[in-house]
């Protein structure tokens, strides 16, 4: 029996508004699960950007630790980033939520000219250059463009322009693609899908992240 890609599942935080979309972490963790691989979780052991309250949308006088807060969609079960081993994996995942533009970079304040933390850039370099697929939802590929956007990569966050616009300053190539499906970038590895950037449902972002899974898993395969 051929053996099952493993995945790394990298986290943000805890909620929409200032960490991992939970949604979207968990639609991706049940496809992982369901079509039969296994997955590890790992966040940043960094301080939150900013601390916001998800109903109200605004910030709140608070510290949060990402590591710790992503604990809470792993069930506890997760590691710092920094403590990645890469030849462990064929897989590697990026759920949205804007703890990915604030947590992991300041695209949110900066936009392109972003700095993004030296765990993120570090594990989306290895990753690359050891071909391992590489996997992002929702505003996350705007991160993986950041960093591998000079490779000529292919990514999608849906259809928005202005964001679109921003991806193509890095040099990687923008793809409008519908909320339910996944961009394949067969050369480079790199499998994204549009998410909460379109979705108007959590079953819409489900479908998304299942072809996203199972495009990954094909291209795993193929290494």
């Amino acid at each position: 029996m051929e053996k099952m890609p493993r995945f790394a599942v990298v986290l943000s935080g805890c909620g929409r508004a200032d960490g991992s979309e939970i949604h979207e972490s968990v639609t991706a963790l049940l496809a992982i699960d369901t079509m039969g691989c296994t997955y590890d979780c790992f966040a940043p052991d960094i301080e939150q950007a900013m601390v916001v309250n998800n109903i109200t949308s605004e910030i709140v006088e608070e510290r949060r630790n990402v590591l710790v807060e992503s604990g809470r969609i792993a069930r506890g079960n997760i590691k710092p980033l920094s403590e990645i081993n890469l030849n462990e994996y064929d897989c590697i995942l990026f759920p949205g939520g804007l703890g990915a533009i604030t947590n992991w970079c300041d695209f949110q304040t900066k936009g392109i000219a972003c700095d993004v933390d030296t765990s993120i850039s570090n594990v989306l370099e290895n990753a690359y250059k050891n071909n391992i697929v590489i996997g992002a939802m929702c505003i996350a590929p705007v991160v993986v463009a950041k960093v591998l956007g000079k490779y000529n990569i292919k990514v999608t966050i849906g259809n928005d322009k202005q964001v679109a616009d921003v991806i193509r300053e890095t040099n990687a190539i923008h793809e409008n693609t519908e909320v339910t499906k996944a961009c394949i970038d067969t050369k480079n590895k790199i499998v994204t899908t549009p998410a909460y950037m379109l979705a108007n449902s959590i079953s819409e972002v489900a479908k998304g992240a299942n072809a996203m899974v199972k495009a990954m898993i094909e291209l795993a395969r193929q290494h």
